[in-house]
């Protein structure tokens, strides 16, 4: 099952401002929480006071904490990997290694005795997780993460973000990767350019990051990387399809209702047979045959508009059909919407037989 995430860093707001945050992300089923154990200070306990609260709180909603660490903050709390029972008493999920130790540490670590999980660093494109696996790890017990990058420009090409995500899945290891929220005002760090994962996510409304992450096939978990995501936001990552490719569409003010029902509530897949010009959902002409489609807005196709043949086109009258490239219109088919700018990349992840479904747009988040 592919789970939403939220992420929290405790000494950048107040306890009240966290927990009411993970009770928010909670209410639009969110299961993941990611925290920064990165730059502490202090001893144990003050540490533990400090995470111990939070954490017992997402436990209680039932979403899992995993927290951020390297082998410098083991040093400062005298923690070995031979012993992770200073997490165990932060009762968190697990721990993500942002840098992690030289593979016979990690894969020692994944037989804790607590059940811990224990997180790996997913965008170096190193053979590092090659290694952890050469010494036989419990794979239950491990899992990666991609990292995030507060900087512009400084975020993962999408070809190393791929070839990376595939090394893991190539292992059967559950992965995560991070997307940014645009009302978010703080993470981990000082800089503040936004928090995603894949730069080309940088400037797109939070929901296609998160289409796009789950339409490779490679990523199980997103997660929001800064703080705070808008309410509007958690609520439409919680409506997400995680299984398929649902599009934001804006449909034709004069949309028949008739044809906003194929658009919106038919069950659209690709045919196997597929054209380069086309997307073809044909379901819906089988169902509505007889049904009269009136031609009433037949201007020359662009990519990304959204079809439906009229009664003119005979037998295909009915059928759904989702531009793939600019193309004259005959007159007998009706553009009934378009898919949103932001999200018509995603078109590329349709494959022959590709189950895929559309929301009508209210506004941009």
């Amino acid at each position: 099952m592919r789970k939403l995430g939220v992420s929290i860093y405790p000494e950048k707001a107040t306890l009240e401002e966290n927990l009411a945050y993970l009770n928010l992300a909670h209410s639009y089923g969110f299961s993941r929480v990611f925290t920064c154990l990165l730059s502490v200070q202090g001893d144990k306990e003050k540490i533990i006071g400090e995470f111990k609260e939070i954490i017992n709180e997402a436990n209680k909603l039932g979403m899992e904490v995993i927290a951020d660490v390297s082998p410098n903050v083991f040093g400062q709390l005298g923690i070995s990997y031979k012993d992770l029972s200073f997490f165990k008493e932060l009762n968190a999920y697990g721990i993500r290694l942002d840098l992690g130790f030289s593979g016979i540490e990690e894969s020692i670590m994944t037989f804790n005795p607590y059940g811990l999980k224990i997180e790996i660093n997913m965008s170096n494109g190193t053979r590092y997780l090659e290694n952890i696996m050469s010494y036989k790890p419990n794979v239950e017990n491990l899992i990666g993460c991609h990292n995030f990058y507060p900087h512009r420009y400084s975020g993962l090409s999408y070809d190393h973000f791929i070839k990376c995500s595939k090394q893991f899945k190539d292992f059967g290891i559950r992965t995560a990767a991070f997307v940014s929220s645009r009302n978010a005002s703080f993470g981990p760090w000082p800089v503040n350019e936004g928090l995603c994962t894949l730069e080309q996510h940088r400037k797109l409304p939070i929901t296609a990051q998160a289409k796009h992450l789950f339409a490779t096939n490679l990523v199980d978990d997103v997660i929001v990387a800064n703080c705070f995501a808008s309410e509007e936001e958690l609520k439409a990552l919680g409506a997400l399809n995680r299984n398929i490719i649902t599009f934001d569409v804006e449909l034709v003010d004069n949309i028949p209702p008739i044809e906003r029902k194929i658009v919106l509530e038919e069950f659209h897949f690709n045919r196997g047979d597929v054209s380069e010009y086309m997307i073809r959902s044909t379901q819906s002409r089988v169902k509505y045959k007889g049904q009269e489609f009136i031609p009433f807005n037949c201007p020359d196709i662009k990519r990304g508009d959204l079809l439906i043949d009229t009664s003119l086109y005979g037998h295909y009258a009915g059928e759904l059909q989702v531009a793939l490239k600019d193309m004259k219109n005959s007159g007998k088919t009706n553009v009934v919407g378009r898919i949103n700018k932001e999200e018509l990349f995603l078109l590329d992840f349709i494959e022959p037989w590709q189950k895929f479904g559309f929301t009508e747009s209210i506004k941009e988040l």
